[in-house]
């Protein structure tokens, strides 16, 4: 073997171990990180401060999420609260259970929302819990309703030869079911379900905001609002930003002024996992192309996210209309 040839080999085996090396020092700054981040969110806050909390994306009922309100409401150092909702909304359940959790930060701190592009359905419901909504012109909102919807595959399953065979304690359990046609017992009683919680939303609208919800044209429809219409209708308080939000802490609630604004996110022990950091090292050591694209349709794509959704809906689907 020559010299020449030998040294090519050494040079490729030591980028080889050079490339590991790296990729153990990129895992280990990711795991530092990972240990910082978990200890800056969801913490309790040491100077007197105004806490920004966003709602974005769909809403489920997010545990920790719950509790990261429930730390904001006992933190003395947390004189007012800004809400930035910007969602189509959610389940349901999950609007309910967040409205509850604002609820309880408003017994003992101002809460005021503002609303960015979207604030619709369930995100509108979160914003129904605050003390003050102010909203863009621009803004979406509204769409007060329920929406109970599932697939049905009964047809493609006779056209593939198959057939979901069951027993069942009743006919109306499993029913509706995608796998049979929608008969009347099954829609008269998924349209009361609907019907209920549809009572329970407006209740909420008519009760937070003082207003007559059969006076509003269209709201009992599930129609949506610009914001300069909801001020109009007294569905939100005033049109603004954050500034406008600041100012009404300020001035209406006597917090105190020029403090800072600090964003308060919730703490997941899974968000740097080993799947997370493997990704991470990925787009570290090879570009980033392929673990961020799958890093983006896993955690991002708005599609599955609906995907997961389960049970009554209060979302805002204007994109597929």
């Amino acid at each position: 073997m020559s010299l020449e040839t030998e040294a090519v080999l050494d040079r490729r085996l030591l980028r080889r171990r050079l490339g590991w090396w790296r990729g153990l020092a990129v895992v280990a700054v990711l795991v530092a990180i990972g240990v910082a981040a978990s200890v800056a969110s969801d913490s309790v806050s040491t100077k007197k401060q105004i806490a920004r909390v966003s709602i974005e994306g769909m809403i489920t009922e997010d545990r920790d999420q719950l509790r990261m309100f429930k730390k904001i409401a006992e933190d003395k150092n947390v004189a007012g609260v800004i809400l930035f909702v910007n969602s189509p909304g959610g389940t349901t359940a999950g609007g309910e259970a967040l409205y509850e959790a604002i609820q309880n930060v408003t017994k003992t701190k101002p809460v005021v929302a503002q609303f960015g592009t979207v604030a619709a359905s369930a995100a509108y419901i979160a914003g129904l819990a605050t003390d003050r909504i102010v909203a863009r012109g621009n803004s979406i909102t509204g769409s007060v309703g329920v929406i109970f919807q599932w697939p049905e595959v009964s047809q493609l399953m006779d056209k593939l030869g198959v057939k979901m065979n069951e027993i069942k304690s009743g006919p109306l359990k499993a029913n509706p079911s995608p796998f049979q046609p929608l008969d009347e017992a099954g829609k008269a009683t998924a349209e009361k379900m609907v019907a209920e919680t549809q009572r329970w939303f407006l209740g909420l609208v008519a009760t937070r905001r003082g207003v007559d919800t059969k006076a509003i044209e269209g709201l009992e429809q599930g129609r949506v609002f610009s914001g300069r219409e909801a001020v109009g209708f007294k569905l939100v308080d005033q049109l603004g930003g954050e500034a406008e939000a600041v100012a009404w802490l300020e001035q209406q609630r006597n917090v105190p002024k020029n403090l800072k604004i600090v964003d308060w996110k919730p703490k997941r022990e899974s968000d740097w996992g080993v799947g997370r950091l493997s990704l991470a090292a990925l787009a570290a050591l090879f570009g980033g192309s392929a673990a961020d694209t799958v890093a983006e349709v896993l955690q991002r794509q708005p599609i599955l996210a609906r995907l997961r959704l389960d049970g009554l809906v209060s979302v805002w689907q204007g994109s597929e209309r």
